[in-house]
C-alpha cells in the first residue's frame, strides 16, 4: 500500500524552526519528485518547493527561499522540510505530495502530483 506520512509539525515562535518528516511506504522515493504544499486557513493549498530525482530544488514561495529547504535520504525513504526562522505567515497546514517521474521534472501543482500525505499542522506565534 502507497503511503506517506508526515511528521515534525507544532507550536513554534517566531524566529524558529522546525524539520518535518515525509516517510514513504509501499514505494521507494529516490524514483519520485516530491514537493512540500501549505494550507492555511481560508486559503488555497499551495506549493512550496519540490525536490527532483537528481535532487535539483525548485522553489515556488519567494518568502521561504533562503528559510526553507528539502532534502532526503534514500536509506530512511523519507524526505524532510528543514524550515527556519519561522514566521506567522507560514502557519499553515503542510502536506508532502509524490510523483514518479522518468525524467527529473517537479510540479508546483497540485493536480500534478499521485500521492499525497495527510499532512501535518504548524503554528507559528508572534
Amino acid at each position: 500500500q502507497v503511503q506517506l506520512v508526515e511528521s515534525g509539525g507544532g507550536l513554534v515562535q517566531s524566529g524558529g524552526s522546525l524539520r518535518l518528516s515525509c516517510a514513504a511506504s509501499g514505494f521507494t522515493l529516490h524514483n519520485y519528485a516530491i514537493g512540500w504544499f501549505r494550507q492555511a486557513p481560508g486559503k488555497e493549498r499551495e506549493g512550496v518547493l519540490c525536490i527532483r530525482k537528481n535532487d535539483v530544488i525548485t522553489y515556488y514561495i519567494d518568502s521561504v527561499k533562503g528559510r526553507f529547504t528539502i532534502s532526503r535520504d534514500n536509506a530512511k525513504n523519507t524526505v524532510y522540510l528543514q524550515m527556519n526562522d519561522l514566521k506567522p505567515e507560514d502557519t499553515a497546514v503542510y502536506y508532502c505530495a509524490a510523483k514518479y517521474t522518468i525524467l527529473s521534472s517537479c510540479g508546483g501543482n497540485r493536480g500534478w502530483y499521485d500521492h499525497w500525505g495527510q499532512g501535518t499542522q504548524v503554528t507559528v506565534s508572534s
